[in-house]
């Protein structure tokens, strides 16, 4: 059954969301764009999105005065209704972190789990992980790349003739006392740095605003919690306020709050 006419003839070419339905009253798949008609024509053209469109039988969209709306807004729709076709964005449920914690007089990254330490509440911790696995295996390539020991890493054990890192030359010998410890660590922190876990930066919640034209819409976040939108001029879908960190949320949101790219106004009550 081909896509409803109707439905691809009033695409806007704006920033929005877009949801593609198949037979039933549930989404299939949810997108977003700055340029919605644009980005929904390019599926359709897309061959590895046959079966996808075959399935889709009428397109919806909602507006939004900017792209951080729309980025929101997707990732929260898509939680929230699971369509067939989405996957990157689906939740993760275990997040685990690095905390540097002292051990034997050296500094080491402990992976534990983001909903003992509150995410976003706290600072001192780096990189966000779905699993142990996926941290050990990013602290191995940190370690790779600014030769780290292993074994100070606590990756590994170091025996009386250091890392294994140590005789195929990976590791500059903090292990055995050839380079000062203090070395080794600044190197960790320099290593880490990039993956650092912001603390929310406010006493309250703000609302980041965007706007097109006259319209304007505040999305109100609170220690990184997407809590809703507010329009000047349309009515939002109703979201789930988010009671936990979100991983999507929290990239959505870190780079423009922390750069202060975006215009912010301060909520004097929560």
């Amino acid at each position: 059954m081909p896509i409803d006419s109707e439905s691809l003839a009033t695409l806007p070419r704006t920033p929005g969301v877009y949801i593609f339905k198949g037979a039933g009253t549930l989404p299939i798949y949810i997108g977003k764009s700055v340029d919605i008609r644009s980005r929904v024509l390019a599926h359709m053209r897309a061959a590895d999105e046959a079966e996808m469109m075959l399935q889709t039988h009428h397109v919806e969209c909602i507006q939004t005065a900017g792209e951080i709306g729309a980025l929101l807004l997707e990732s929260h729709l898509i939680k929230q209704l699971n369509p067939l076709f989405n996957i990157r964005l689906r939740r993760l449920r275990n997040l685990c972190t690095l905390q540097l914690i002292e051990k034997e007089g050296s500094i080491i990254p402990e992976i534990v789990t983001g909903k003992d330490l509150g995410l976003g509440l706290v600072d001192g911790l780096y990189g966000l992980f779905s699993s142990s696995h996926a941290a050990k295996t990013k602290l191995r390539e940190l370690a790779d790349l600014n030769r780290l020991c292993l074994g100070l890493l606590d990756l590994e054990k170091i025996s009386k003739r250091g890392c294994f890192g140590l005789q195929v030359k990976t590791c500059l010998g903090a292990c055995v006392g050839l380079e000062a410890r203090q070395a080794h660590d600044q190197r960790l922190f320099s290593a880490l740095v990039d993956l650092k876990v912001h603390a929310w930066p406010f006493k309250g919640a703000i609302d980041l605003v965007e706007q097109c034209g006259s319209w304007v819409q505040l999305h109100r976040i609170h220690q990184w919690r997407y809590l809703g939108t507010s329009c000047s001029n349309l009515t939002p879908p109703p979201v789930k306020i988010q009671q936990s960190f979100d991983l999507d949320t929290y990239k959505i949101l870190v780079k423009p709050i922390m750069m202060g790219s975006v215009p912010l106004e301060t909520v004097p009550h929560l």
